[in-house]
């Protein structure tokens, strides 16, 4: 008797044990349950297996595809622990209180160019923007938009934005990233307004114990996906080159091959042509001033 192979998607994993989207999604929406053998460690919410079902007892993972992307953070010792995979849009969401780090804004994208994937800015709580905001903001956000980052302003409480929101997360996997209080969870609430239902599967599927630090996949009817992950909340740089970080500033890309040294930092080397450009205003001098100072966090 032959076994079935299924191919399904890491909903969430606790330890050994893997939550899959159903393959018959039209039949049923419970979730399959999988256990993972030891040299499946890797394996993260997002990521796509081949699995077999057994008579008795649990699905079994049988092969990890290949992966699209990942994304880590330094785990303990500093080794890099993979979060996520297979992500196709960052969602950075910032707000007006608490008020907005761009340094932070910056590492989201940096991290977002590392994966090859697209980039949006969410600024949110709108209606805080008349006493908060600065002038120093509204020029960071006109300078993100005029090198191609959408820039949505929008009020999860009231609704704005959501629908914008949602139309560009259609057909794409997103991820929310942003640090604690600037609402990544009430926006997921408005797009996700059911999700309380597969939170509910989770959390009584036995074995494991749905937890904050616990990365989950979630359907969209947009036939999206939406992963929240808290291990994104606060990013930090993993360990990257200078050249890694300088690809990170997508607006120094037409710029750099006309620096004098193929090896240009942009920091202090003559005839540098990103130097040039921020002093002819063809770079935004606040974007370099914090790509120098993260250089200089590197070392």
């Amino acid at each position: 008797m032959s076994t079935t192979i299924n191919t399904g998607r890491v909903i969430t994993r606790f330890g050994a044990e893997l939550l899959v989207e159903n393959p018959d999604k039209n039949s049923d929406t419970t979730p399959v349950r999988c256990t993972a053998k030891r040299k499946f460690d890797s394996i993260v919410c997002g990521d796509f297996i081949t699995w077999h079902p057994n008579e008795h007892g649990n699905a079994s993972v049988d092969d990890l595809l290949p992966r699209s992307n990942a994304l880590t953070r330094p785990g303990y010792r500093g080794r890099p622990r993979t979060i996520a995979a297979n992500i196709d849009l960052l969602v950075v969401v910032n707000s007006w209180l608490p008020e907005t780090s761009w340094d932070l804004v910056d590492r989201y994208l940096i991290a977002a160019e590392q994966l090859k994937a697209e980039a949006i800015i969410v600024m949110n709580k709108s209606d805080l923007a008349k006493a908060h905001a600065t002038e120093e903001d509204w020029a960071a956000m006109k300078a993100y938009q005029e090198i191609g980052y959408p820039v949505l302003e929008m009020n999860a409480m009231s609704g704005e934005g959501i629908t914008e929101l949602s139309e560009l997360m259609q057909n794409k996997t997103s991820i929310f990233s942003g640090r604690s209080g600037v609402g990544k969870s009430s926006i997921a609430n408005k797009i996700l307004p059911e999700s309380d239902i597969l939170t509910g599967l989770i959390s009584g599927s036995g074995e494991g114990k749905h937890t904050t630090t616990t990365a989950t996949l979630y359907d969209l009817e947009n036939q999206g996906y939406l992963i929240d992950s808290p291990g994104v909340r606060d990013y930090a740089l993993g360990d990257i080159s200078a050249p890694e970080l300088s690809e990170g500033y997508i607006e120094f890309m037409q710029f750099q091959d006309s620096c004098r040294f193929h090896n240009c930092t942009h920091d202090h080397e003559p005839k540098c042509a990103i130097r040039t450009a921020v002093d002819e205003n063809k770079i935004n001098k606040n974007r370099y001033l914090r790509y120098i100072n993260a250089l200089r966090n590197l070392e």
